[in-house]
């Protein structure tokens, strides 16, 4: 009995060994001792044949340089006639009348016998119209002097003012802007203003009245 007992006791406690070892993983271990040889290979490339460059292509010669034609150049522009002077009338104390900015010509000669198609002389055109300029001195008008600006006066301020007026067909200046300035700001506005409160005989174009521009000079004279 008691030789049973001790291999039944041996056999139990071999069973209990194995599980615990099982679970405290000493087969595992074991296993994992076990580790496999990994074997490296290394592949050898053969020398492959260097292939030499082919030569480069021979430079193109630059070709020379053809002539350019030449360019006919343009005739210089005639120069532009210059305008006319413009004769002023004789000035008075403190007011001058001036010539209109632009007048037409008068017909000469030459555009009198102009030829015609055929080579005749023909008729001399028809001469244009008379013009008669705008008129600020009529004594019927009343218009007073320009007032002298009194801080001009003592600052000893004195010029000539040239005024350009729009003189309509009714007698107004409807518009005016300096045309030449005497130097002094109180002047140039004092000739504007006046201006532009006178009255005007209208200018007249073939006894027609017409509506056109007017320089009038004003002088500021210290007596």
């Amino acid at each position: 009995m008691s030789a049973r007992l001790l291999i039944v006791v041996a056999v139990i406690g071999a069973h209990i060994l194995g599980l615990w070892a099982l679970q405290s993983g000493l087969l595992r271990r074991v296993v994992e001792t076990i580790v496999p040889v990994q074997v490296l290979a290394d592949f050898v490339q053969l020398p492959q044949p260097q292939v030499e460059p082919a030569p480069p292509p021979p430079a193109a010669r630059p070709e020379p340089p053809r002539p350019r034609p030449a360019t006919p150049r343009a005739p210089a522009p005639a120069p532009a006639p210059e305008p006319l002077p413009v004769a002023e009338a004789a000035p008075t104390a403190a007011l001058e009348v001036a010539a209109p900015d632009k007048l037409e010509p008068a017909p000469t000669a030459a555009t009198a016998t102009a030829p015609n198609s055929n080579g005749v002389p023909g008729a001399a055109p028809a001469a244009p119209a008379p013009v008669v300029l705008p008129s600020s001195s009529a004594a019927y008008l009343n218009n007073p002097p320009p007032a002298y600006p009194p801080l001009s006066r003592r600052l000893g301020e004195q010029g000539r003012v040239v005024v350009r007026a729009y003189i309509d067909v009714d007698g107004t200046a409807t518009r005016a802007e300096i045309r030449s300035s005497s130097g002094y700001d109180r002047l140039d506005q004092a000739a504007l203003q006046t201006v532009l409160r006178w009255r005007y005989v209208p200018g007249k174009r073939g006894g027609v009245p017409e509506a056109m521009w007017f320089n009038i000079p004003i002088s500021f004279v210290l007596e």
